[in-house]
């Protein structure tokens, strides 16, 4: 146990050299974990495009069973890609039908906004996928046979 005001004063806090290191330590483990977060999180929010292309590709096969046609029939039976913008917005993305939509053929595109800004996927009928625009970040590739979901993965 110390005597002196002095001794007591000198032992009491940090020294300059110990909150640097400290600063520092937070830093380095920040420089890695913010980046790997942010992927993390991306990949989390393509999974709302991919369900929601499976869902209208389902529904616009339905409707073809239906009525054999891709197309609305009349007034009463709507295709699933008449549906309103709303409807077609799942979190980041909304899907929209190509304007080539025909008695055989649609193909359903999902274009990202906020985080997953730039992707793109599209399927079409024939159940082909693609991945024609990527996030804004490094590390995403296009593909012109899967739809890429993460980070580094290639077709």
């Amino acid at each position: 146990m110390p005597n002196t005001a002095q001794e007591r004063s000198r032992s009491a806090g940090f020294t300059l050299i110990e909150v640097l290191i400290t600063v520092a330590i937070v830093g380095i483990l920040a420089a890695i974990a913010i980046p790997a977060y942010s992927d993390y999180v991306r990949r989390g929010q393509v999974v709302d495009a991919t369900n929601a292309m499976a869902t209208l590709r389902a529904n616009m096969e339905r409707h073809y069973q239906d009525n054999r046609t891709y197309k609305d029939v009349g007034t009463t039976f709507l295709s699933p890609c008449s549906a309103s913008a709303a409807a077609r917005t799942f979190g980041n993305f909304v899907l929209s039908c190509s304007d080539g939509l025909t008695d055989t053929a649609y193909t359903v595109t999902a274009t990202g906004s906020g985080p997953v800004s730039g992707a793109i996927y599209t399927i079409d009928q024939a159940n082909v996928r693609k991945t024609t625009g990527v996030p804004s970040g490094s590390g995403w590739n296009t593909c012109d046979s899967a739809w890429i979901l993460k980070k580094g993965q290639t077709c």
